[in-house]
């Protein structure tokens, strides 16, 4: 299924299946350069003329994924460097930093995912173990949750990291120490560099059928510099649209186009026991992580940018920190009013460990949640990190989708990479195998938070992206997959799976088997990616 980066006119697609909501059993669809013109049955489909006349022999046809949070330069260094998500032990890791660093002597070394709670010996590496591995070099080592990272001697000297909080002499650095060694490391990426980053995510991304990336930038994850060269890079390079955050200060959010906050930093993660809690972690009963923005600062930061028509967004993983999101979001509806507010769409990132208290708070502020079901699919269960860190009752209460659905909240699913890998169909099966049987939720409901919640997230929805419809933007991918199209039911008392027609439901693939193939991915008519069949 090759062919021109730019299709002609008109396209007809028939002989599959189409995902649209005018008609579960749609076989055929018309597009117009950037439009759907048509979708109906092959019977129609053999009337009409077209330029390009496509048979897609029973492939699937769905609107393009989303994905609502992301870390582009970061992400395509670790597709093309170096990735410790998978090495079981600290030897591994540091076998796999030596082969690495041979290969590319002279350069900084950027790592990533490196997950000590997998290990038989949760040890990290100590900064005189990667010296040693790698002869000296500049080493930057980002632990999974991208809030801690282990950095060399020569990084620690050269980011004065030994000055500033969070430094450890071992080489371990978390808060303003980690934030001053990666801003270091940073600067020693060339133009280039960033640019391969840039594109190797946007072609990888493409090739999973996703056509937006949400960008959270900052001064503590990357800089405006890098935000405002992928921004243009997107304007001039075919690839996935890229929505900017900029989780700094206002004027440059402003400047950038970017919206203002996006990752803003509440709390940290509960990996590196810096997430927000209001009762201690189980593993460091005195321990309740960190607070890095209080009620007023939240209430001021949204109002200033709802006064200029700006977006915010916020990183709050525990229980505090949500709590402290929550009531500096009202403290701002109660002064500039909460219809003026739920209007803007405010985001809360990650919103992992969300009660039933938060839930109607959440409703009735408009927030919107932009959450990763791969967390638990990594972390969760009787067994997984969250265990550790929580105990076991409050681990199986995070990440609510279920409850959240119910509440009337919009979910727009991310991966979050590096920390995850890109991988829209892995978090819609994760979301439908939840851990905790009562967050699950159907894979419709999974399907719609990976699609149409990632354009609704970036308030893009307006033009009816995320649905294929006659007159919506003709922005969709074409999937080869196994079996039947099944709708599939969270709730274990009735069937789970169903093919029964009379549902006027659309399928999707079973993802208790094979991961869907992507054949091509479409943006407003202007093809980002194809593969052969």
């Amino acid at each position: 299924m090759t062919g021109p980066h730019t299709p002609r006119r008109t396209v007809l697609y028939r002989g599959g299946h189409i995902h649209t909501p005018t008609s579960p059993t749609a076989t055929a669809m018309l597009t117009d350069h950037a439009t759907i013109a048509w979708i109906g049955s092959d019977d129609t489909a053999a009337t009409l003329d077209a330029d390009t006349v496509i048979d897609l022999h029973g492939a699937l046809i769905t609107p393009a994924f989303v994905d609502a949070h992301i870390h582009t330069t970061a992400t395509g260094l670790a597709l093309t460097g170096l990735d410790l998500t998978a090495t079981p032990t600290r030897t591994a890791a540091l076998d796999a930093l030596a082969a690495h660093a041979r290969h590319h002597r002279h350069t900084t070394v950027f790592g990533t995912g490196w997950d000590e709670t997998t290990w038989a010996d949760p040890t990290p590496p100590t900064a005189g173990e990667l010296d040693r591995a790698t002869g000296g070099a500049t080493v930057y080592l980002a632990r999974v949750d991208g809030h801690t990272a282990v950095i060399s001697t020569a990084l620690a000297a050269a980011a004065d990291a030994a000055t500033h909080p969070g430094w450890h002499p071992d080489g371990l650095v978390t808060g303003p120490a980690h934030h001053a060694a990666r801003r270091t490391a940073d600067t020693t990426l060339t133009p280039s560099q960033r640019r391969h980053a840039w594109q190797t995510t946007r072609t990888h991304a493409a090739a999973l059928g996703i056509a937006a990336l949400h960008e959270m930038a900052g001064p503590d994850v990357s800089s405006a510099d890098d935000l405002a060269g992928l921004l243009a890079h997107a304007r001039t390079v075919t690839g996935p649209d890229i929505v900017g955050y900029w989780a700094g200060d206002l004027p440059t959010a402003v400047e950038l186009g970017a919206a203002w906050g996006g990752d803003a930093f509440v709390d940290g993660s509960l990996g590196s026991h810096t997430a927000a809690l209001h009762t201690p972690y189980a593993d460091h009963p005195h321990t309740h992580g960190t607070l890095h923005l209080d009620a007023d600062a939240i209430r001021d930061a949204v109002c200033d940018a709802t006064d200029v028509g700006l977006q915010t967004g916020f990183h709050a993983i525990g229980d505090a920190a949500i709590t402290t999101v929550l009531t500096g979001l009202e403290a701002a509806a109660a002064k500039i009013g909460l219809a003026r507010l739920a209007a803007a769409r405010h985001r809360l990132e990650h919103a992992e460990m969300t009660t039933t208290d938060h839930l109607p708070r959440l409703a009735a502020l408009g927030l919107i949640v932009s959450a990763q079901p791969a967390f638990d699919a990594r972390w969760g269960g009787k067994h997984g990190m969250y265990a550790t860190r929580l105990g076991p009752t409050r681990a199986a209460t995070m990440n609510p989708y279920a409850a959240m659905t119910r509440a009337g909240i919009t979910l727009a699913f991310s991966s979050d990479a590096p920390v995850t890998p890109l991988d829209p169909w892995g978090a819609i099966r994760a979301a439908a195998h939840h851990h905790t049987p009562t967050a699950r939720i159907s894979a419709r409901a999974a399907f719609t938070a990976a699609s149409r919640g990632g354009w609704r997230a970036a308030r893009a929805d307006a033009d009816g992206h995320g649905i294929l419809a006659p007159g919506h933007p003709a922005t969709y991918a074409v999937w080869d997959h196994h079996g039947d199209l099944v709708v599939q039911a969270p709730d274990t008392r009735i069937a789970a799976w169903s093919t029964d027609p009379r549902g006027a439901v659309a399928g999707l693939p079973d993802l208790t088997g094979p991961t869907p193939h992507c054949r091509r991915t479409v943006l407003r008519g202007r093809i980002l990616h194809d593969a052969p069949r």
